[in-house]
């Protein structure tokens, strides 16, 4: 099999907008309920307001969360929902990420290959 019809590493499907640490942490939660509060996202991914408003802002432009405010009583409130679009990412990230771990796992307790092209040779 030589480069050309080799299938990419997992690894170029990653999409950045979602594997970054903090959104990824941000989809995840947002996808174990319905809507998630601003202040309970803050909290478990330990983040400042304004940092977390920044990953916000980059995943809503990309279409994969709503953020909807209101209030709840008299207090102001942040809400995030998980688009259909945010699902649909986030399993496909899970995918590849899964792609990567069997990978590793097959070739633990083997001795390294080595992989790539014979120097000084053209194929």
């Amino acid at each position: 099999m030589t480069a050309e019809t080799e299938p990419a590493h997992p690894v170029t499907g990653l999409d950045d907008v979602v594997h970054q640490r903090v959104r990824l942490g941000i989809l995840t939660i947002a996808h174990e309920a319905r809507r998630v509060e601003f202040g309970y996202l803050r909290g478990q991914l330990q983040l400042t307001a304004g940092n977390l408003s920044q990953h916000l802002g980059v995943l809503e432009t990309a279409g994969l969360i709503e953020v909807e405010k209101g209030y709840e009583g008299k207090r102001g409130r942040t809400w995030i929902t998980l688009t259909a679009a945010g699902r649909t990412a986030l399993a496909e990230e899970i995918g590849r990420l899964k792609l990567l771990i069997a990978r590793v796992e097959t070739t633990e307790g083997r001795e390294p290959a080595e992989i790539g092209h014979a120097v000084g040779k053209r194929g």
